[in-house]
């Protein structure tokens, strides 16, 4: 049974079907109109407190915006995996090969070849996502895409990792550096800052400072 969303029209509960929509998840929507000014009896009937949105899954009825918002996202959003996916597993393997990069330039010990090991799985799994979807949720820009950003670009200048032959990766920083506020954000708060957004690895923090004369 697919996901039932109860609108009452003309309410808050319209932010539901929108991230239904958005998702592109199915689901069947049940209309309800206010009888005149307030909730009919038919929302009474599944949340006596009568407000809506109220959605059911199975055996589950919910209601509380926030609270159905959050459902679906955990059960139905690819949105919520690749939005802790930046911080919760990508970002850290990279902050882990700096630091064993500190003591192993070369990383030829088991740490530093465990290490690039699993970076790789990382960006061919990120890879393969974004060759078969526009952004890291499908169609929709998210928050996800703001997430992987800084990993995938400003700290490879930390740690100066490659991209080559990850053209589905590249393609993706293309299209989210074309975007007006990623411009304008960029703009304002980094305006002299490398793109960082080509295979080859950037120039590290401590060659730029150098290359700038500040060290």
């Amino acid at each position: 049974m697919p996901l039932t969303v109860h609108h009452l029209q003309t309410s808050q509960s319209e932010r539901l079907p929108w991230l239904c929509e958005e998702l592109q998840i199915p689901y069947t929507l049940v209309l309800h109109q206010r009888a005149p000014f307030f909730s009919p009896q038919s929302i009474k009937d599944l949340n006596p407190l009568g407000s809506a949105p109220v959605i059911q899954d199975g055996g589950l009825t919910l209601a509380e915006s926030a609270a159905c918002i959050e459902y679906i996202s955990h059960n139905y959003a690819d949105y919520l995996y690749w939005f802790h996916f930046s911080n919760g597993t990508f970002q850290p393997q990279i902050s882990t090969m700096l630091q064993i990069s500190q003591l192993d330039k070369q990383m030829t010990s088991p740490g530093g070849v465990r290490g690039k090991e699993r970076l790789a799985k990382m960006l061919k799994l990120l890879d393969e996502r974004v060759t078969e979807n526009t952004w890291l949720a499908g169609d929709e820009f998210t928050a996800a895409d703001i997430m992987i950003i800084f990993s995938l670009t400003t700290m490879r200048t930390f740690y100066p990792y490659s991209l080559e032959g990850y053209q589905g990766i590249l393609g993706y920083l293309e299209r989210l550096v074309g975007r007006e506020g990623f411009q304008r954000a960029r703009a304002k708060a980094d305006p002299g800052l490398e793109l960082m957004i080509g295979g080859e690895p950037p120039l590290s923090y401590g060659e730029r400072l150098k290359a700038a004369g500040k060290i």
